[in-house]
C-alpha cells in the first residue's frame, strides 16, 4: 500500500552533541577516550524526520535560532523532505542535547530548550484530514492548546513523563510511552488508547487500560537507541492512521526502532512504509 498521509508535527528542534564513550560515567566521574558527533535532533524533528523518509507528506511546525546550529537543523529537515516553512527563526539559541552513549547503545541525556520554549501555533492551520504528533519537549500550554486546534486524529509521545490536563488526555486519539513513562503517569492507566514500549521485550496498545495488541520486538544489539522512541512514534502514527491493523502497526513500529538503533545518528535514513509491511506480513496473529 502506498501512504496518503498528510502529518504534521509540533515538537522541538535541537541540536545533537554527542559523546560515544565504552561506558557512562558515575556521578562525578570522568570517562575518557570519548568520540564527539555534531548531528541533528529533539523528539519533534527526529519523528518528523523519520515520517517524512517512510512516505508521509510532513511538516515541521517549530523554532530555532538565528545561529548557525539553526540553519543546520533546517536543512537536515529540509534533506529528508520536511516542510519548513512553519519553523520559526527567533531571538534564542538553538535547542541543545548534550548526549552520552555507551558501547552497549544506552544514553544519558541533558537538554537545553533554547528556542524551543517559543514554538507557536498562531499562525498555523490544521486540517481535519490531517494528523498531529507531539511530544512533550515543548510547553504544556501549548499541547493544551493543539488539544483544542487540532480537528484530525491527534498523537502525544508523553515524553518525558510530565501530568497532562486531564482535558489533553481525553482528546488524545493515542499517547505513546515508554515502560517507564507509563509507569510515573497513572493518569494513563485508563486512557482511551495507549501505546507503550518495553525495549527489548516489544510493544503493546491498552485501550482503557485493556491490552488490545502485542508485537514482538527484533533482536538487535544496539549502537544507539537515542532516536529509536522517535522511529517507532512515527512508525506507529503513520501505520495506524493508513489504516492498518493495531497488530500490523506496532509490528511496524518495531521494525523501524530496531533499524534506528542499528544508527549512531538520532535521524538516520530509513525505506519506506511500503517495505516495513513487506517484512511484517505474518505478523498479524502474533500475541
Amino acid at each position: 500500500m502506498s501512504i496518503d498521509l498528510d502529518l504534521t508535527v509540533v515538537g522541538s528542534i535541537n541540536a545533537d552533541i554527542t559523546a560515544l564513550t565504552h561506558r557512562l560515567p558515575a556521578a562525578g566521574e570522568t570517562v575518557g577516550g570519548g568520540r564527539l558527533v555534531h548531528s541533528p535532533g529533539g523528539k519533534g524533528a527526529n519523528q518528523a524526520a523519520a515520517a517524512a523518509r517512510l512516505g508521509a507528506r510532513t511538516r515541521m511546525v517549530g523554532a530555532v535560532g538565528s545561529d548557525a546550529s539553526g540553519t543546520v537543523m533546517r536543512q537536515a529537515l529540509q534533506s529528508a523532505d520536511v516542510g519548513t516553512d512553519d519553523v520559526a527563526i527567533v531571538g534564542s539559541e538553538t535547542g541543545t542535547a548534550l548526549i552520552m552513549v555507551d558501547a552497549d547503545g544506552e544514553n544519558q541525556i541533558a537538554v537545553c530548550e533554547g528556542a524551543n520554549a517559543h514554538v507557536s501555533i498562531a499562525d498555523c492551520e490544521f486540517q481535519a484530514h490531517e494528523t498531529v504528533l507531539t511530544q512533550l519537549e515543548v510547553s504544556l500550554d501549548l499541547i493544551t492548546e493543539l488539544s483544542h486546534t487540532v480537528h484530525g486524529r491527534f498523537v502525544i509521545n508523553a515524553a518525558p513523563a510530565l501530568t497532562l490536563p486531564a482535558e489533553v488526555v481525553d482528546r488524545a486519539d493515542l499517547i505513546i510511552v515508554n515502560e517507564a513513562e507509563y509507569d510515573l503517569l497513572p493518569q494513563l492507566h485508563e486512557a482511551k488508547l495507549v501505546a507503550i514500549t518495553y525495549g527489548s521485550k516489544g510493544s503493546a496498545l491498552y485501550e482503557h487500560g485493556r491490552q488490545v495488541a502485542f508485537a514482538k520486538a527484533l533482536p538487535r544489539r544496539p549502537v544507539s537507541t537515542v532516536g529509536a522512541g522517535d522511529a517507532f512514534c512515527a512508525g506507529l502514527t503513520i501505520a495506524l492512521a493508513s489504516g492498518c491493523s493495531r497488530q500490523r502497526s506496532l509490528a511496524v513500529a518495531n521494525a523501524v526502532g530496531a533499524d534506528a538503533v542499528m544508527d549512531p545518528a538520532a535521524q538516520p535514513e530509513y525505506p519506506t512504509l511500503e517495505h516495513y509491511l513487506r517484512s511484517t506480513a505474518n505478523t498479524e496473529n502474533e500475541t
